[in-house]
């Protein structure tokens, strides 16, 4: 089978979507599938020169929405090169061209909404979605309507995306979601981490790893962080939280300018984005990952994070808060700030052997639940089941 992904960029610091196409197609391509990537990213933007699949940069698109004439009608004229075309997010004009390339030439294509179908988003953003609405008849609810399947990434986005819209209706599968196992070597890794940030070699933290955005409760965990040391009951060895993602946008010189007001500095590693090595390094550097985030979708960074044995302390918002819980791979709280006191405060009053067995059970929740192959096996079952092959 030969399977298209159109995405906006292809750039990492999108975060999941993208990383989610490397993981996929990897899997897929190990199963015998072609695999070819189709977005708007002009040759030789991040993340282009060393993507690792085929390729079509088309570039030209203009900024938030995207549109350009290009996409419709590179679709319209390859659209037979291809079995399925997998639309990668919303809101953007490359689902919607890819819903006019359908009416022109009867394409097969799904969608993955990537979690831009949550409520969350409505309620934050009020004005956006007004913004939104007025499109929606026209644009969105149509690429949805007509897809041969919207894939959702467990029950709980599937449920919630119910009530983002009045006006929704699609064919939907619960695909769930996936990774490959970390690199064997996870101590050269280590090594690699240790000579970059040579002063957190001594230290066992507590890793952020991620998107800097408000969406992700970065100033929860700064501030709960804050009460946790400021108590008498917090632990002989103080607490250090590394936050690796790009922070360089306002939100994120807010985190570090509340990371000073709080007196915090010698407690907080920032360390801008970690790719490779240095990303490995640093699950294999931590105690436990931390994400204490008000709407996740799946959570990449969580999944990593369990694949490297590693315990999770996450709120009730990220999707796969369930399973985490139901194999004892976590800890779990709610997305405001006593939640996220809660989960370190839970944390630090673990003995090692109970942190012990969280660890064991983390790698052992990864292998049964998020290996990737099993997802692109579930994806190709689906595709098979709607006569597409």
């Amino acid at each position: 089978m030969k399977i298209l992904h159109v995405i906006h960029s292809v750039n990492p610091q999108g975060g999941g979507p993208i990383e989610g196409i490397r993981q996929l197609s990897a899997a897929l391509l190990e199963l015998g599938h072609c695999v070819d990537v189709l977005s708007l990213d002009a040759p030789g933007s991040p993340g282009v020169p060393d993507f690792p699949f085929p390729l079509f940069p088309l570039g030209s698109g203009r900024p938030g929405y995207g549109y350009s004439p290009r996409i419709l009608s590179w679709l319209t004229g390859h659209a037979r090169d291809y079995d399925f075309v997998l639309v990668n997010g919303l809101w953007q004009y490359g689902s919607f061209a890819v819903w006019r390339a359908f009416r022109k030439t009867g394409l097969h294509y799904g969608v993955f909404p990537h979690g831009m179908l949550d409520p969350w988003f409505k309620h934050r953003y009020p004005l956006k979605h007004l913004k939104k609405l007025l499109y929606w008849p026209w644009a969105e609810y149509r690429v949805l309507r007509d897809a041969d399947a919207v894939f959702f990434t467990s029950e709980e986005e599937c449920l919630a995306a119910r009530d983002s819209f009045r006006l929704y209706r699609c064919r939907e599968r619960v695909l769930g979601y996936g990774i490959a196992p970390p690199p064997d070597d996870l101590d050269a890794a280590l090594a690699s981490f240790d000579q970059k940030f040579s002063s957190l070699s001594s230290k066992r933290p507590l890793l952020f790893l991620g998107r800097i955005h408000e969406k992700k409760g970065c100033d929860l965990l700064l501030r709960a962080l804050r009460e946790i040391l400021s108590s008498p009951e917090h632990p002989a060895a103080p607490l250090h939280l590394i936050m690796a993602g790009p922070a360089d946008d306002a939100y994120g010189q807010r985190m570090r300018e509340l990371t000073l007001q709080l007196g915090l500095e010698a407690h907080v590693t920032w360390t801008g984005m970690l790719t490779g090595d240095l990303k490995w390094g640093a699950f294999r550097a931590a105690d436990a990952f931390i994400l204490p985030s008000h709407q996740e979708n799946f959570g990449v960074s969580v999944v990593e994070a369990i694949a490297c044995g590693l315990p999770v302390l996450i709120s009730d918002q990220v999707n796969i808060w369930r399973q985490i819980s139901s194999d004892h791979a976590g800890l779990i709280e709610t997305d405001d700030l006593p939640g996220t006191i809660r989960l370190l405060r839970r944390w630090v009053a673990l003995a090692p052997a109970e942190k012990d067995s969280l660890r064991a059970n983390a790698r052992l929740c990864f292998e049964k639940r998020f290996h990737v192959r099993a997802v692109a096996q579930n994806l190709l079952d689906i595709l098979n089941s709607l006569k597409i092959s």
